[in-house]
C-alpha cells in the first residue's frame, strides 16, 4: 500500500496545526489521503496554511482552537463533524514551550506552571472527551498525542513542560485502557529537539548536545515524525495502542 494511500478516506483533526510540527503533521496526513481539519488558537495564520494547501489539491479547513476554554474545545469537534461527516482520528500537537532554556526549579514561575499545565494536560484531555463520542462511530480511530522525550531523559530549566508531556505518556496509557472497548487506539510520538519556529531560542548549545547524543548525527526537522504519525493513524496499527514511540534519531531509546 502506497504511503500517498495509507489515510485514504480518513477524517482526523490536528491541533496546533498553524505552524512546527502540527502544520507538518496536518500537511502529511492529508497527502496520505486523509480529511484534516487544521486547529490552532492562531486562527489568522492556520486559515493562511490551510488556504495554501487547499491550492494544493488537499483536503483541509480550518478553525480556531483554545485548549485553555471548553467550550472552544467543543466547538472545534462539533466543527470537524459539520465538514466531514465523522470523525476516525485526533492528534494532539498544540502545546506551551515556554520557558524552554530559561528557568530553573527554583526560580519557575507558579503562573507560568499553571498555564502550561493548563494547555498541554488538561487541554489533551478536553480534545480527547469531546471527539471520543465521534471517535467510537468510528470502528477503528486512532488518537496520536505528542510528548517530547525531554519526559524521557529529564532535560534541566524545563519543569512545567517536561512534567506536563510526562503527563500526557501517563494519560495515554490510560485512555488506552478505557477506550480499548471500542477499538479506538491511543499512542504517543515523543520527538527530540526538532527545528521548528518554538526551538528558535533554544540555546546552540543545546542543539549541540542533541545533535553529537543521537546515533543517527544530525539535526531533526518536521518530516522525520510524518512517517510515524501516519503509520499509528492507520490501520496498519490497530492493534498497537497504549505505546510511545521516541523519534529523536536515537539520543533516547524507550
Amino acid at each position: 500500500m502506497s504511503s500517498h494511500t495509507l489515510l485514504q478516506g480518513k477524517k482526523i483533526i490536528v491541533t496546533g496545526a498553524a505552524r512546527g510540527l502540527g502544520l507538518g503533521f496536518a500537511q502529511a496526513i492529508a497527502q496520505a489521503g486523509a480529511q484534516v481539519v487544521m486547529a490552532d488558537i492562531l486562527d489568522e495564520l492556520v486559515h493562511q496554511e490551510a488556504a495554501e494547501l487547499k491550492q494544493q489539491g488537499l483536503t483541509v479547513y480550518s478553525t480556531a482552537l483554545d485548549l485553555s476554554q471548553p467550550k472552544s474545545v467543543h466547538q472545534c469537534a462539533e466543527f470537524a463533524i459539520q465538514k466531514m461527516g465523522g470523525l476516525d482520528g485526533l492528534v494532539n500537537c498544540a502545546a506551551l514551550a515556554t520557558g524552554v532554556g530559561g528557568q530553573d526549579l527554583m526560580e519557575y514561575d507558579p503562573v507560568l506552571w499553571d498555564r502550561v499545565m493548563t494547555i498541554n494536560v488538561k487541554g489533551t484531555w478536553l480534545m480527547v472527551q469531546a471527539c471520543v463520542p465521534y471517535l467510537k462511530q468510528s470502528g477503528s480511530a486512532k488518537i496520536v498525542n505528542i510528548a517530547s522525550d525531554t519526559a524521557l531523559w529529564g532535560a534541566p530549566r524545563l519543569m512545567a513542560y517536561v512534567a506536563s508531556k510526562g503527563a500526557i505518556l501517563s494519560m495515554t496509557r490510560s485512555m488506552a485502557r478505557e477506550l480499548g472497548e471500542f477499538e479506538i487506539c491511543v499512542n504517543t510520538i515523543s520527538p527530540g529537539l526538532t527545528l521548528v519556529e518554538a526551538t528558535e531560542y533554544v540555546p546552540q548549545e543545546r542543539h549541540n548536545l542533541y545533535v553529537t547524543g543521537r546515533a543517527i548525527q544530525r539535526q531533526q526537522h518536521p518530516q522525520d515524525l510524518n512517517g510515524t504519525a501516519i503509520y499509528l493513524l492507520s490501520d496498519l496499527a490497530s492493534f498497537v495502542t497504549g505505546q510511545n514511540i521516541p523519534v529523536n534519531g536515537g539520543f533516547v531509546f524507550n
